[in-house]
């Protein structure tokens, strides 16, 4: 899946033009919204090692990959590990519960942004109690949930997001819920508006707080892609998870 050659892309260029689009966006962020500097995280889905490589000797750390397969082909390849030692993996997609031992036990593991459910919370929490040394640290985890209401999107109803993210607090030791994300729906016209995924994760985001007596920006939310995460950071994202506005056009599948 990874073994394809490097693709004539300014890896570093692209890169820097979305950090500065984040700033960009940061200062047009309304002066009541209480949130922190939103963190990038690169996703890597279908380019190779090389381009994860380069992204990273040009100042990024955090990635993210949609695949469970790519994410442990690329998280444990010899060059991945002697030239990015301090490089954080986020899974950004799906996790069935038989792929969660798979997951857990890579290195530089940092977030699982998936979690829709209890019982998925549940086998995560057990999973990673057993593969981590005796104490260990919590996971981090985000409550993802489909504002689109697309069924073929995962994801919690926002009504139940703030149950489950108070059920990990509450019950999960071996879990750290520290935000939610949604994926949403694609190619939104934005002359229509705000975007209605983006309003509903932050009325999510608000009940949440309110929940659990927290306040605004200590709760992470992550939304927006390569075409609208400026507008994400303005309605309040803190996570932003852009692909091909750093690593170029991925291949169309044949």
């Amino acid at each position: 899946m990874i073994r394809r050659t490097m693709a004539e892309f300014d890896i570093n260029a692209g890169l820097q033009h979305v950090l500065k689009r984040i700033e960009l966006a940061l200062q047009s962020r309304p002066k009541e919204i209480n949130a922190p500097k939103p963190l990038l995280v690169a996703v890597s889905k279908t380019k190779p090692v090389e381009c994860v490589i380069a992204a990273y000797k040009a100042g990024q750390r955090h990635f993210g990959e949609n695949y469970v397969q790519e994410l442990v082909e690329k998280s444990q390849h010899p060059d991945i590990l002697a030239q990015c030692p301090d490089i954080k993996w986020h899974l950004i997609g799906h996790l069935q519960s038989n792929k969660i031992n798979h997951v857990l036990k890579l290195p530089n593991l940092h977030m699982v942004q998936t979690v829709d459910s209890e019982k998925l919370a549940n086998k995560i929490d057990a999973a990673w109690a057993k593969l981590q040394p005796t104490p260990s640290e919590p996971l981090r985890v985000l409550v993802q949930i489909n504002t689109s209401g697309e069924d073929v999107k995962s994801g919690i109803d926002a009504s139940a997001a703030p149950s489950l993210f108070k059920y990990i607090s509450a019950n999960l030791k071996h879990l750290q819920p520290v935000g939610i994300m949604t994926i949403g729906a694609y190619g939104f016209d934005y002359s229509n508006g705000p975007n209605p995924d983006f309003v509903a994760l932050m009325q999510a985001h608000r009940a949440i707080c309110e929940a659990n007596d927290m306040p605004p920006d200590a709760l992470q939310v992550s939304m927006g892609m390569s075409n609208d995460y400026d507008k994400a950071i303005e309605m309040g994202s803190t996570i932003v998870r852009v692909g091909t506005a750093i690593f170029g056009h991925r291949a169309a599948k044949a």
